[in-house]
């Protein structure tokens, strides 16, 4: 039942993103860009932090074991590779996005449910899905798509400098190793991962906003299952690509 819930207000965002794209059209866009500096600018401290200190916590747990198996940079880049493109950059940026955007969309709607303000919208004569579902959904997918990519540079940088403490080498040769090790496949793969998990999360806790009643007692309530289930989603969805991907 949630399934055909968020499959049917994701149609409903992008019809109305195409027959509606004549009214409102800047506002709509003004909306999608503040989506975006919440959800990813505001959010580059926490996402470089964390993606730095992974970076980190790889190559000192696995560039010590490689040293005493005389292992060098040949195997640590391809590992970073792993870590980075094709499981834990996606999945750890969308995580970050839940705890952070996620909970803070699911709060907003509810509030604007009790609110009344969708009636208001309504009786304006504004589509308040083309006003309100529409912008976060692509807000929060270009911002999701945008961190995973500052995350997975980040933790790539932190990975060699790192890694020059542990084994003499250039920042030449570290690239060297990532072109070979990082194939086009990863690129998609973690594209496809970050585009899924933003979706994900903007349906969900859109979707979990706009079922509160007239009760401000519910409006945790649905952030929290909002959060909840944008997690599930994510991790089911992560481990179903995985599978496909390189099984």
């Amino acid at each position: 039942m949630v399934f055909l819930n968020l499959s049917t207000l994701l149609y409903m965002a992008f019809r109305e993103l195409i027959t509606e794209r004549k009214k409102g059209f800047s506002l709509v866009f003004e909306i999608t860009l503040r989506q975006v500096y919440f959800t990813a600018v505001q959010a580059l401290k926490v996402v470089a932090v964390i993606s730095l200190a992974l970076g980190t916590v790889i190559i000192v747990q696995i560039g010590t074991q490689l040293s005493f198996l005389g292992g060098g940079i040949e195997f640590i880049v391809p590992i970073l590779v792993l870590v980075l493109f094709r499981e834990l950059g996606p999945l750890l940026t969308a995580i970050i996005v839940i705890g952070r955007s996620g909970t803070a969309i699911a709060t907003e709607l509810g509030n604007i449910v009790i609110a009344h303000e969708l009636e208001a919208i309504e009786v304006m004569g504004i589509n308040p899905v083309y006003f309100i579902v529409t912008p976060r959904i692509i807000g929060v997918t270009v911002a999701v798509i945008c961190l995973t990519i500052i995350f997975i540079t980040v933790g790539l940088l932190g990975g060699f400098w790192v890694s020059k403490l542990i084994l003499p080498i250039t920042f030449q040769a570290f690239l060297r190793e990532l072109g070979v090790a990082l194939t086009a496949h990863d690129l998609i793969f973690a594209f496809l991962k970050s585009l899924i998990f933003g979706l994900l999360i903007a349906l969900t806790c859109t979707y979990y906003g706009l079922t509160v009643g007239y009760s401000l007692i519910e409006v945790p309530q649905a952030a929290t299952r909002g959060v909840v289930s944008a997690m599930l989603f994510c991790f089911a969805t992560n481990a179903l690509l995985t599978v496909l991907f390189y099984l």
